[in-house]
């Protein structure tokens, strides 16, 4: 290839000049990183090249500078952003659909650094130039020689530069194309981004050195027996000091030893060693097999707590460094997640070195994904095309070869939606032979004929269910029926975390814990993938598909994870945690006993402590710890309620007995104490405020009225009380669409309630009659839209008894309402200065219907700001449920509402309809009233911006409903 010979980016070929793949090792021979500043330009394309910029005497003093490694598209985006925009697509490729070309706007980078050798770097062996990761295809010179090219763009690369390398300063220059043949196997539902974004280096390989290693370190969980058989190059020795094992490579050794598990990550450091390298390996013995038709380490069947997780920083796009790689896997452990699908690639090579330290099960995803096809029939589709055959089996090769060493990895995928053909079975049988010791996934081949794993995304409950029961629809081959019904089954994706949700976890996990089949799955995604930026005047938001002015994307659906852009955990991961504890505590009242059962695969629970404690009316009253014997996996126990339980005397209000798991002691990812898990029952209730006895009749005042304190408008409507304004409360059946409302494979529900014959969002409010009783206030209304037929019936039955102002409202739907309501509750604003909050309900975070397994009853404290839940894109949230009162209080004045018994609470400094209109937190302008709503319940959340929607049972159907709220303020 001359130097303008651009041949390599249209090429089906996945590169040339490359050395063969290989393990990542951990090596004594001599190695020198090139990160750091290298010299930049961006040309337009093939056509805007710079001819000569290899030569070791080219001037490059008036190029820029461009930190290696990193994304150039993410460079001062809040400025001029020199070198492009990121920009966002999901399945449709961005630019014309002709394999293997690309366009002629091809942004290319051109990158040049000088680097000393050094005095005393070997004059023996070879030197290698290993890239981790280039996007998308590239060419390398040193000196002014050029080494070879290379495509996939999150594998590792490497060249031999050994001729052309000499003492002293040498140059090497990189030619990276942001569009190649590769390009159409990389269609990831994430950013298009480019550059060299992983860490690059020179290292030396030794003459008779350790070339490459491949560990096999199996687990007899019958004898306890770790069998450490160890392939490396003729003539090395392999050393495990603690194990007392000094064999030969390709010998076995056979030795008591303790297991690796994602619940017990134990690890044994080991040495391979020729006369002259040694290579570290951290070994963890475990054995993966298919058995039984069940996933099975060590022996025994695991269940999947995980996550998909792509690689992203909101400042860095997919450059990590190692402390957030460790912070990702640390806020997974804190939140009791287990496994890690790296969707839809291998990530930074460091990470599952993390992964194998810390404990985690990893299903490695080789990089590739060809969805965009899936718009044109999947016609010319490469999983199925001939000419792209050695390219699907470079990937595969060298993710294998990369990673093959990680007791954490022990399933491989051959990559995600993809389709199926003739390509990807290739790959399954090659990682079949090069490594027999783990399964093979893929979730594209339902029919299961090259796979281990019967895969599927988005499965809704009742086919989950099915599944489990091995009742599923068959196979398209009939022959391939009855292998697939005796395989273990996953779901690779499923409840969709994109905004305000995912609902029905819960609902999945007693199928996983029912169904010995059904062994878990990986809840789409991890992280947001929101670009940070700041508005003119410094306050800070992200960015999401479109924002970056592109032609084609696809909105937020890139902002879809269970933390958000700076990894601060959403109320859905707080969820997730609940849902997969892996210790269940139930608390038994009328037993008096707590049943702890232990839900892991491995380990008991002497690595817990376990305490109590009782709250009246949420004030704690008696706390201790609670005595629970180490309980094996898969075991229970049944502990009797403390002592001091039995003693208390009569509740005030309710009482509630906590019990709370905990870790005993440090571990590298929590400290002690951390919770991990938690149980809760009422020991007693308390009587429900109610309005009792006779009201007190209303006093005509002005054009309005008075009831006690209460002030009324001639409408009827509340207008003050205790001396504090209020306007409302009113009936409101309105919630900003969250995305699963917003988006669906069916019809979205959004649509429907903004239909012209419902438009609930701008309902009007008729009253129809007001009459005033020695008892209160009854005012009667119909609330509908312009242009609509149907309407709800609201009766607002206004009540003075004790002292407090009651309100109890009748609901009766009109006409035929044929979807669910949003909410069904009442909406009132209040002055601003009301900005304390305290309640007495689920919390601490918001919860839904089908959202509210984390919600524990307590008695909570928050400002206004606290109550919202900052989604990137704006949408419903920060709803406390089950409250039994709720407090706003500041600036000497404070409202009280009380349930009859319960209700749902939010508080906001902006309207439903701000929410709305908002597509970012900063287009969100407080007013100077806040905003509150009390509803006798809401529809669920689901997770049909991808996947199943609300449950029946967590469904808001109109109907014939009355609730009642009480009222008390100061002023």
């Amino acid at each position: 290839m001359s130097r303008t010979d651009f041949s390599y980016v249209e090429s089906v070929s996945p590169g040339s000049g490359r050395r063969n793949p290989r393990a990542a090792l951990a090596s004594d021979a001599a190695a020198l990183s090139l990160d750091g500043e290298w010299r930049f330009r961006l040309g337009a394309g093939l056509h805007d090249t710079t001819e000569g910029f290899e030569a070791p005497g080219f001037d490059t003093g008036s190029w820029d500078t461009l930190a290696v490694p990193s994304m150039w598209q993410m460079h001062d985006l809040d400025g001029e952003a020199p070198y492009g925009k990121p920009q966002y697509t999901n399945t449709v490729y961005p630019f014309p659909v002709d394999p293997p070309r690309v366009p002629d706007a091809n942004p290319t980078g051109e990158y040049r650094r000088t680097f000393t050798l050094p005095a005393d770097w070997p004059a023996t062996g070879r030197t290698l130039l290993r890239f981790e990761g280039v996007d998308s295809a590239f060419a390398v010179w040193v000196n002014g020689i050029l080494l070879g090219d290379g495509k996939g763009s999150r594998l590792p690369t490497e060249f031999d530069a050994t001729a052309h390398l000499k003492p002293g300063e040498n140059t090497v220059a990189v030619r990276v194309h942001q569009w190649s043949a590769a390009s159409y196997l990389e269609d990831q539902d994430m950013w298009w981004l480019s550059g060299i974004f992983r860490p690059v280096a020179l290292v030396h390989r030794p003459e008779n050195g350790v070339e490459d290693v491949f560990a096999h370190a199996d687990y007899d969980h019958a004898t306890g027996l770790g069998t450490l058989k160890v392939e490396a190059a003729e003539g090395a020795r392999v050393t495990v000091a603690e194990l007392g094992i000094d064999i030969a490579a390709g010998e076995t050794a056979d030795v008591p030893v303790e297991p690796w598990t994602a619940e017990t990550p134990r690890l044994y450091d080991a040495v391979v060693a020729t006369a002259t390298e040694r290579v570290s390996l951290r070994i963890g013995f475990r054995t993966v097999k298919i058995e039984d038709g069940l996933l099975k380490v060590n022996g025994k069947r695991i269940l999947l707590r995980g996550v998909n997780r792509h690689e992203w920083d909101p400042d860095n796009g997919r450059t990590l460094s190692v402390e957030t790689m460790r912070r990702d896997l640390e806020i997974m452990k804190r939140h009791n997640v287990n496994a890690v699908r790296t969707s839809h690639y291998p990530p930074d090579r460091r990470f599952l070195d993390l992964c194998d330290e810390i404990g985690v099960w990893v299903v490695d995803e080789c990089d590739l994904e060809t969805h965009g096809f899936v718009h044109h029939g999947w016609r010319k589709n490469p999983s199925d095309e001939p000419m792209w055959r050695e390219a699907y089996l470079d990937r595969m090769a060298r993710m294998v070869e990369r990673d093959k060493n990680h007791a954490s990895v022990i399933i491989w995928s051959l990559g995600n939606e993809s389709h199926t053909g003739q390509n990807l079975a290739a790959m399954s049988e090659w990682a079949k032979q090069r490594d027999p010791g783990r399964p093979i996934h893929y979730e594209g081949d339902w029919d299961s004929g090259y796979v281990d794993v019967y895969s599927r995304m988005y499965a809704d409950h009742n086919e989950t269910d099915r599944i489990g029961h091995k009742t599923e629809d068959p196979t398209k081959d009939p022959a391939l029926d009855e292998h697939r019904r005796n395989i273990p089954f996953v779901l690779c994706e499923y409840a969709h975390a994109m905004g305000n949700g995912p609902g029905g976890m819960s609902e999945y996990q007693r199928l996983f814990e029912q169904h010995e089949r059904c062994q878990g799955g990986f809840i789409w995604e991890w992280i947001d993938h929101g670009v940070r930026r700041h508005t003119e005047d410094g306050r800070e938001w992200f960015a999401y598909g479109g924002d970056f002015d592109e032609p084609l994307h696809d909105g937020n659906f890139v902002v879809d994870g269970l933390i958000f852009p700076n990894r601060e955990p959403s109320p859905g991961l707080v969820e997730f945690k609940k849902v997969i504890e892996p210790v269940r505590l139930t608390v038994h009242p009328g037993a008096r006993a707590i049943t702890v059962a232990n839900l892991r695969d491995f380990a008991d629970t002497g690595d817990l402590a376990f305490t109590w404690a009782v709250e009246d009316g949420g004030e704690q009253e008696l706390h201790g710890d609670l005595e629970v014997r180490s309980i094996a996996a898969g075991e229970s126990a049944i502990v009797e309620f403390p002592a001091a339980v039995a003693g208390l005397g009569l509740p005030k209000g309710e009482r509630w007995l906590t019990v709370r798991a905990v870790l005993a002691k440090d571990e590298p990812w929590a400290e002690a104490g951390h919770e991990i898990a938690w149980g809760q029952a009422q020991l007693s209730s308390a009587a429900a405020p109610e309005p009792i006895g006779s009201g007190t009749a209303p006093v005509a005042e002005g054009r309005g009225y008075r009831l006690g304190n209460a002030a009324f408008d001639a409408l009827g409507r509340l207008t003050a009380i205790g001396g504090l304004e209020i306007e409302g409360p009113r009936l409101d059946l309105w919630r900003a669409p969250t995305d699963n409302d917003l988006l669906s494979w069916h019809a979205p529900l959004a649509n429907q309630w903004k239909d012209r014959n419902a438009a609930l969002y701008r309902l009007e409010h008729k009253v129809l009659d007001i009459e005033s009783t020695a008892d209160g206030l009854t005012v009667a209304t119909r609330v509908g839209a312009a242009g609509a037929e149907i309407a709800m019936g609201a009766v607002y039955r206004w009540k003075l008894a004790e002292g407090r102002l009651w309100l109890t409202v009748e609901v009766n739907p009109e006409g035929q309402w044929d979807f669910p309501l949003p909410r069904l509750g009442v909406r009132a604003s209040v002055p601003k200065g009301l900005n304390d909050v305290e309640w007495f309900g689920g919390g601490p975070g918001e919860a839904y219907a089908d959202t509210r397994a984390a919600a524990r009853v307590g008695r909570y404290r928050s400002t206004v700001a606290g109550m919202q839940t900052p989604y990137v894109f704006p949408q419903e949230n920060g709803s406390r449920i089950d409250v039994r009162w709720a407090s706003l209080s500041g600036e000497g004045k404070s409202l009280k509402v009380f349930g009859a018994p319960h209700f749902a609470f939010t508080v906001r400094p902006w309207t439903s309809e701000d929410l709305e209109a908002a597509n970012h937190q900063t287009d969100l302008v407080e007013h100077d009233r806040l905003y509150v709503n009390l509803d006798a319940d809401l529809h669920g959340m689901g997770s049909a911006a991808c996947g199943p929607g609300v449950l029946p049972q967590h469904r808001l159907l109109p109907k014939a409903t009355a609730f009642t709220l009480g009222f008390e303020a100061t002023a």
